[in-house]
């Protein structure tokens, strides 16, 4: 059976971008007879037709390498080898600097005097309560 060529307000599945799922979707734009905007009828948002395709993942390579470095420590196994980091164009000669020393003074800490906050708010309740309970007898 052939598929006839989508139209405007068309119900079509598609990856929603802020859903983060496949989502019904109402063509919203076309190009060249084919869905090039839609819009999510969940949460209404309109976005590039991406042929039910979710986004690719964002890898921060320093992150990746780090945990197959932990992942490696943890399972006893060598840690897989990170794909080389892009190299500056422009080398820059380091100079290396001896770090400063700086004099720390040690802390000392102060005593700390509490307030019995607590104690006089109670106080407060249990003589409000007791006063509520003489005016009830003398009535």
């Amino acid at each position: 059976m052939l598929m006839r060529a989508s139209r405007l307000g068309d119900d079509i599945d598609d990856f929603c971008v802020k859903c983060k799922r496949v989502m019904n979707h109402a063509v919203v734009s076309l190009l060249n007879d084919q869905p090039a905007k839609v819009r999510c009828r969940t949460c209404h948002s309109d976005h590039d037709f991406r042929h039910e395709q979710p986004p690719p993942p964002k890898v921060d390579p320093r992150k990746a390498a780090l945990f197959n470095q932990v992942l490696g420590n943890v399972t006893g196994l060598p840690p897989e080898p990170a794909p080389p980091a892009p190299e500056p164009v422009e080398e820059v000669a380091e100079v290396e600097e001896e770090p400063e020393t700086v004099a720390v003074e040690p802390v000392v800490a102060k005593p700390v005097t509490a307030k019995p906050v607590i104690a006089k708010k109670a106080a407060a309740k249990t003589a409000t309560v007791k006063a509520k309970g003489r005016k009830k007898a003398e009535a």
